[in-house]
């Protein structure tokens, strides 16, 4: 970890402030989020999508930067109709086959779209354009499903809760954790880097160190060895312990992808739509490849007989 050395007098209460409004502001997404989780439903896939549309906004100005001109409008409806299909499926109003076909679809008419203009688009053109479906719209998606998820054998524990606590689903359960795992790991990154930080992770983000990665590893872990034993889950919660490494790591690889980009487009933040956060990309990067990852380990799980 690079030393800093300490502001001098002045500049300590710019700095003071500058932390109050991250707080602030870092509060207040927290609590949306809560809430929006905790509603569930539409409810929770319309927030979804604002925030998916604000991020997918700021990736496209970062590819701007760079002399990209991506098919922006045609990419920021393909990401809304993924996601409202997604939840329209799992909701049974939709078969499941026409909420699978939105994404190749979605990519035949990104380069349709590309292709009608009077210049005609890049290799570069079409691979952020596709890279924007994915990454802010298949990618997110991923967070309906785990929301609607409604199978008790998933948190035996919920089993035992009155009747009258229904609301407290699978989805919901799993949900939380798997945000609070992210959260863990952002602050077990910070603290261990802080405290014992000496080698650099990445030279992508030069105040990550390995100390720090492996704090939030750790942290992950102890959140997810709690939550597994919550929610019942065999082996005195152990699953919940390697998903909460899992979580880590890919929170980690999301983190790194999206100061990757920004070090590409010659930018310190995405944007600016959070006072001391930057922008949603910079808030949400680790939040965009763990859902997936956290489906697939379930359904995975699942499978296995016995």
């Amino acid at each position: 970890m690079i030393s800093e050395a300490v502001p001098s007098t002045p500049h300590r209460p710019q700095k003071r402030g500058s932390l109050r409004k991250r707080l602030i502001s870092g509060c207040a997404a927290g609590g949306f989020g809560l809430l929006v989780v905790g509603l569930g439903g539409w409810w929770f896939t319309l927030a979804v999508c604002v925030i998916v549309h604000l991020g997918l906004l700021e990736f496209f100005r970062m590819a701007q930067f760079k002399g990209i001109r991506p098919a922006t409008k045609t990419t920021l409806v393909a990401c809304q109709v993924l996601l409202l299909s997604t939840q329209w499926a799992v909701q049974g109003g939709l078969p499941q086959v026409l909420a699978d076909a939105v994404l190749p679809l979605s990519g035949a008419a990104i380069c349709a779209w590309l292709l009608l203009q009077p210049i005609t688009g890049s290799i570069a053109d079409i691979a952020a354009s596709i890279f924007g479906l994915f990454y802010l719209g298949f990618l997110p998606s991923h967070w309906v499903q785990l929301r609607n998820l409604s199978d008790p054998l998933l948190t035996p524990a919920l089993a035992q809760l009155p009747t009258d606590w229904t609301w407290c689903s699978s989805g919901l359960a799993i949900t939380l954790s798997t945000c609070l795992m992210i959260v863990a790991s952002d602050i077990g990154s910070w603290g261990f880097g802080q405290c014992f930080g000496r080698h650099q992770l990445s030279p992508i983000s030069p105040g990550k160190t390995v100390e720090g990665a492996l704090g939030g590893v750790i942290c992950s872990m102890v959140l997810g060895l709690l939550s597994g034993r919550l929610l019942g889950w065999p082996l005195m919660g152990l699953p919940g312990m390697l998903l909460g490494a899992l979580v880590a790591l890919i929170a980690l690889v999301g983190d790194l992808t999206e100061s990757m980009m920004k070090r590409d487009a010659g930018v310190k933040d995405s944007g600016d739509a959070l006072p001391g956060h930057g922008g949603i990309l910079d808030r949400i990067d680790s939040y965009l490849f763990t859902p997936a990852v956290v489906v697939y380990a379930i359904t995975l799980v699942r499978s296995i007989p016995g």
